[in-house]
């Protein structure tokens, strides 16, 4: 089903669920329905998207992970179409209605002890979701949404001479700020907006940068993450305001190593 679904064709949910259930030893429809979901955390956690409707849910068992990582590294249609889909280049999108993009962020969901890293020292994987994110025509893509978004939100509060004031930073100025998009509030406040962009849905997992993390960190007040999703379909939106670490658990994935 996910092949099909990154190389956009039709398929039914309904006609894979009446052909697999007869080999599950009388599961039913919601066992079904929830293992999908647990499959869809695994190939999140893999690097992969996971298929539309499925909300990834955590505790996993060991086996099922392992088995998913197997038959996902051994489908190289599964790999050629996911690889297609992160790196096609992203056309810009005009927002259609302002007020039809923002949806309720996703709840960050506490848990009483940091799970242990445990080393996995399988045989290295293409992360397609890391792709994605050096993606750079839908991430432009993505900024320049939001910089629209921003502009009409201003205009459509009569801040007119704010609204011709909102800059897409990361453009003029470059990267490295530690946001992408420079607007301001009602008030004339600034409002700093780093973008991230993903094609796939809205619980995909990004990448946030040292710099970005600290900026959220100094500038909390005026600080804001849009996660923009379904960027390619149907683009959404949530805003993520203040200290990113307070939304999000945060998982290093790599370190500079240096010798002075």
């Amino acid at each position: 089903m996910l092949t099909l679904e990154l190389n956009g064709q039709r398929y039914s949910k309904t006609a894979h669920a009446r052909a697999l259930l007869p080999r599950l030893d009388g599961r039913g429809r919601p066992a079904l329905e929830f293992k999908h979901c647990n499959i869809s955390a695994v190939m999140l956690r893999l690097g992969y998207p996971c298929i539309e409707g499925y909300k990834p849910r955590g505790n996993a068992q060991a086996l099922l992970a392992e088995v998913v990582a197997e038959q996902a590294g051994a489908d190289a249609a599964v790999q050629a179409a996911a690889e297609a889909a992160v790196l096609r280049p992203a056309v810009e999108t005009a927002v259609a209605d302002p007020a039809a993009v923002w949806t309720p962020a996703p709840a960050l969901h506490v848990r009483e002890t940091a799970p242990a890293y445990l080393p996995d020292f399988a045989a290295a994987h293409r992360n397609y979701l890391a792709l994605e994110a050096r993606n750079r025509s839908l991430g432009s893509a993505g900024e320049k949404f939001v910089v629209e978004l921003e502009t009409r939100r201003l205009h459509g509060l009569g801040c007119n001479t704010l609204a011709d004031k909102v800059e897409h930073a990361a453009a003029t100025r470059g990267d490295g700020l530690g946001f992408d998009v420079l607007s301001f509030e009602p008030d004339g406040r600034e409002k700093l907006i780093e973008v991230k962009t993903t094609a796939f849905g809205q619980l995909t997992r990004f990448y946030v940068s040292r710099n970005e993390l600290a900026r959220s960190d100094r500038d909390a007040p005026r600080y804001h993450l849009y996660r923009v999703f379904d960027f390619r379909r149907h683009p959404r939106v949530f805003d993520l305001p203040g200290r990113i670490d307070a939304h999000c658990r945060l998982d290093p994935v790599s370190w500079l190593a240096a010798f002075a």
